[in-house]
């Protein structure tokens, strides 16, 4: 049926309708509003899978909540035909794109509503098939009174209120509960992030307790959905019905939603008990419940945001053209691709013995005098409080006293990347063991021993390398779990994400620190 003349011939002017339309808007307002299309094989792709869930003869009654200029409802007629199609509708609050999309779809059966979804109210039979790439708009785009008053009607809608910190599609996705018909499909096509983030708890409660959760399907991140919208995409299918007794989600992964990489059963008991979902399908299980995690071990810190690196840091040449005293920087690592190897050397001085050295100006000597004592400091000093650009004059320098002090971050005996892309054969992250006295700026995580462990380490300095090894041998899909992915196969690791991570496996490693479970307590086993 795709094949049809009218149907490519529509889609051919849709898709030049969608980039002049674009083109119309600068990418600072499309991010602003969320407004990224959906490509086309991907929107018959996920149609034609939303076929199947339906039973063969039921005519359908079509909703997209965010229908732009119409991708869904374009692939809708290019797999389905056109008798099935009993109603079809759409809300799109941009005039900008409604008004040329309903000339566009003027003689077939689509009704768009030039209407905010998340004020309007449900009316009639409900969807039985809503599909929906919902705006993708980030919780600091929306003010606090409009957060409030979604939450509310969120939670009238469906009974979970979302996060605060969550973007506007959860939002999306609670509101179009009154929408659907009972046992009627959904599909949306949305970040994958709410899978292992804090804010995507309250989402997830929903998927699991007021609908039928049937399916999530990842793309592999590597394959960015979106050109213009650097984010991992997941489609989610649901069933408007409660979840039946011992349930299982099918979870899948890359290729395609009819032929993916990787998919398997997961029971919808053992996802309750899950805060990181992106662990499926690779996962076998849920995550134990750790005794105790890298977190009880280890502080677990970013690295130093300078406010500019390009002013703060410096190689050896440039301090001694501009005759800056070395004693008011420290050595600084370099990014990751200058580090050849995953232990760092150090020199009789402290610095690391690599060929990229580098130095952070860090001083809390106050400006009178750096005057009196170092001139040509001063005179650098100064250069940065010029202009309306002045570096002074940045959030994080004229938060600190005085503006050019740094944080305190000492060199850290092990090193993580921040993030990371995941090719064949490499991790995503590296673990160093660094020797040397260099500290390293927030494109690395910085892990420095607790107590009791650095009271060991002070007897025994092997032990950071027994923690390093440790480090090195966790596997990746394991540590990506932890983690969060972009568009592209970049993945993130924050410092509460790496803190959680389970560290029994280490503790049988370190028998200085066994007693660690009396002196704590944390080794007590939760009764069911």
């Amino acid at each position: 049926m795709s094949g049809r003349p009218d149907i490519e011939a529509l889609e051919a002017h849709r898709l030049d309708l969608q980039a002049k339309l674009d083109g119309g808007k600068t990418s600072d307002d499309r991010n602003r509003m969320g407004q990224f299309a959906t490509p086309t094989a991907l929107a018959r792709e996920i149609l034609s899978h939303g076929l199947r869930l339906l039973p063969e003869r039921e005519k359908i009654r079509f909703l997209d909540p965010g229908i732009g200029t119409g991708s869904f409802y374009s692939a809708l007629r290019a797999v389905a035909p056109e008798e099935r199609i009993e109603t079809a509708e759409g809300f799109e609050i941009d005039a900008h794109y409604s008004e040329p999309a309903r000339a566009l779809w003027q003689e077939t059966p689509l009704d768009i509503r030039l209407e905010d979804f998340t004020r309007a109210k449900a009316a009639g039979q409900g969807a039985n098939l809503l599909i929906c790439n919902p705006p993708y708009v980030r919780h600091h785009h929306l003010d606090g009174p409009e957060k409030a008053e979604l939450q509310h009607r969120t939670e009238d809608a469906c009974g979970v209120k979302i996060n605060g910190l969550s973007g506007l599609y959860c939002y999306f996705m609670g509101l179009s509960h009154p929408f659907m018909a009972e046992d009627g499909i959904a599909a949306w096509l949305i970040p994958s992030e709410f899978m292992g983030v804090n804010y995507g708890r309250m989402l997830k409660r929903y998927l699991l307790e007021k609908v039928t959760l049937l399916q999530i399907h990842r793309y592999d991140p590597a394959d960015v959905q979106f050109d213009d919208a650097l984010v991992s995409s997941a489609v989610v299918w649901i069933k408007n019905t409660p979840p039946p007794h011992e349930h299982s989600v099918t979870f899948s992964y890359g290729g395609t939603l009819a032929k993916p990489a990787i998919s398997r059963e997961v029971p919808a008991a053992e996802l309750a008990n899950e805060s990181k979902w992106t662990r499926y399908p690779q996962a076998e299980k849920a995550a134990q419940k750790a005794d105790i995690t890298l977190g009880d071990l280890l502080d677990i810190k970013r690295g130093i945001a300078t406010g500019d690196n390009s002013f703060f840091i410096m190689d050896r040449d440039q301090i001694e053209e501009r005759g800056l005293p070395m004693k008011c920087f420290r050595p600084v690592l370099p990014s990751s691709r200058y580090l050849p190897e995953d232990e760092i050397r150090s020199d009789a001085n402290g610095w690391p013995l690599i060929d990229k050295q580098l130095f952070l100006l860090d001083t809390r000597f106050p400006e009178d005098e750096i005057a009196r004592i170092y001139p040509a400091l001063a005179a650098y000093l100064a250069t940065g409080t010029k202009g309306e650009k002045a570096v002074s004059g940045r959030y994080l320098c004229r938060a600190r006293k005085p503006w050019y002090a740094q944080e305190n971050r000492p060199a850290a005996p092990i090193i993580c990347t921040y993030m990371g892309r995941s090719r064949a054969g490499g991790k995503p992250f590296r673990f160093m063991l660094n020797h040397s006295q260099a500290t390293a700026c927030n494109t690395y995580l910085l892990l420095y021993p607790k107590p009791l462990l650095a009271q060991a380490a002070k007897k025994n300095p092997d032990i950071m390398r027994t923690v390093w090894e440790f480090l090195n041998e966790i596997d990746s899909d394991e540590l990506l779990g932890h983690g969060r992915v972009y568009g592209g196969g970049l993945h993130k690791l924050e410092p509460k994400e790496l803190r959680g991570f389970p560290a029994d496996g280490l503790i049988a490693r370190l028998p200085e620190i066994k007693p660690l479970n009396q002196q704590l307590g944390l080794f007590e086993k939760a009764v069911a």
